[in-house]
């Protein structure tokens, strides 16, 4: 008996398969730089204390979704809040394969 499959550019509702991911929520992360420290320095912090990071202040920020980077830009004030002005996306192709690692 042969199975009856859904073509892959519709969905059983008639749209595309795409729409299906459209609602699903995700975490972002802006991701300033990183830096390896030792759990001993980690553990003397205190408040006031600096930690520097691997990206100088003028290189763009990473918008990170899953574990790949999906867009970059430069951090700006929106409303009293941090926002990202995004100077660069990613293609389309690594923008799904950050979505489809986190199935």
């Amino acid at each position: 008996m042969e199975e009856e499959t859904i073509p892959q550019e519709q969905s059983l509702s008639g749209g595309t398969s795409m729409d299906l991911l459209y609602d699903i929520e995700l975490d972002a992360t802006l991701q300033f730089g990183s830096r390896e420290m030792p759990l001993r320095e980690i553990l003397s912090l205190c408040p006031g204390d600096v930690v520097e990071l691997d990206r100088h202040v003028s290189e763009p920020v990473d918008l990170v979704v899953g574990d790949r980077i999906v867009a970059r830009g430069e951090v700006v004030v929106a409303s009293g809040n941090f926002a990202l002005r995004i100077s660069e996306v990613a293609t389309p192709q690594l923008r799904l394969e950050s979505i489809r690692c986190l199935f």
